[in-house]
């Protein structure tokens, strides 16, 4: 086979993630190639002010799209819940530890932060869920990588910052986690905790490399969650969260939506993994109705 082009961002944990990827390509020549995103140039701009859908892909897509790289690596809560023309998913790896966790100064947990600590996030879905158990809390946005945020942790400029457990298990930092958050306690972002490997619709060659790794229950649940976004319209406006797994064929959807009043309507779903995708569209239609949620309002996660 041809040597490979794999493109990634250039943070820490996007290399990590592409050398997970590489690793999994037994005997391809993959060479990695790194590509900033406008969510990476722009580091203390808010995600919402940037629209908040795709900035941390379509500059990698741009180069897949033009033959200048094979393949890419994607956080697939990073990514848009359509396709981008001409692109597929090729591959989905075995989905990681989805969960979201507390990193603390002193170690303390969500219920030990005192009265008006200031924890960061830039995700509408955490800052929800957070609220929901300590209304009492300040919510600050904060940007940057995983060492970025927690080094503004130690620092004193936040009491507290809200992480995906992936991530920090991938740079094997996971310890200094002061809390990791069940889902019911906090449900994850779609796609949170697996990688996607996009390539170009017409590469048979690449499509059949990366058929032999992709993960059946990784891919289910990632149709599902996706599958729950589409539905619900691209933006980033309404906070939601969704969690699928599957187990014995058969697949079971936790989610969220919020209305306008910012209340948050839970819902759960159960069906076929081979109709994952249907369950998570009928959840999500199930919960936009029960919150008045108009089609196209759009989802923050």
């Amino acid at each position: 086979m041809r040597p490979l082009k794999l493109g990634t961002r250039g943070s820490a944990l996007a290399r990590r993630q592409a050398e997970i990827v590489t690793e999994a390509l037994t005997g391809a020549d993959v060479e990695t190639v790194i590509v900033q995103t406008e969510g990476d140039r722009r580091t203390e701009t808010p995600l919402e002010q940037m629209g908040g859908e795709g900035v941390f892909v379509k500059d990698i897509e741009r180069r897949l799209l033009a033959g200048e790289i094979d393949l890419a690596v994607h956080s697939l809560k990073d990514m848009p819940a359509r396709d981008a023309q001409g692109l597929v998913i090729g591959a989905v790896l075995p989905r990681a530890d989805a969960r979201d966790a507390l990193v603390a100064r002193g170690g303390l947990t969500l219920s030990q932060l005192p009265e008006g600590a200031r924890v960061g996030t830039d995700s509408k879905r955490r800052a929800t869920q957070i609220l929901a158990i300590r209304p009492d809390l300040r919510i600050e946005s904060i940007r940057g990588n995983v060492d970025t945020r927690i080094g503004k942790v130690t620092s004193g400029e936040y009491d507290a910052a809200v992480l995906a457990v992936a991530g920090m298990a991938r740079l094997g930092i996971l310890e200094r986690a002061s809390q990791v958050f069940t889902p019911e306690e906090m449900l994850p972002a779609c796609g949170q905790g697996i990688l996607a490997v996009q390539c170009r619709a017409g590469d048979a060659e690449v499509l059949d490399l990366l058929g032999g790794n992709d993960d059946a229950a990784a891919r289910a649940a990632a149709d599902a969650e996706r599958a729950f976004l589409r539905r619900l319209g691209a933006g980033c406006k309404l906070p939601v969260g969704a969690y699928s797994e599957v187990t014995e064929g058969n697949i079971f959807i936790r989610a969220f939506v919020c209305d306008e009043a910012g209340k948050m309507r839970p819902g759960t779903s159960r069906g076929p993994a081979s109709a994952a995708a249907r369950s998570g569209d009928i959840l999500a239609a199930r919960l936009m109705m029960e919150a008045g949620i108009k089609p196209g309002a759009g989802a923050a996660r």
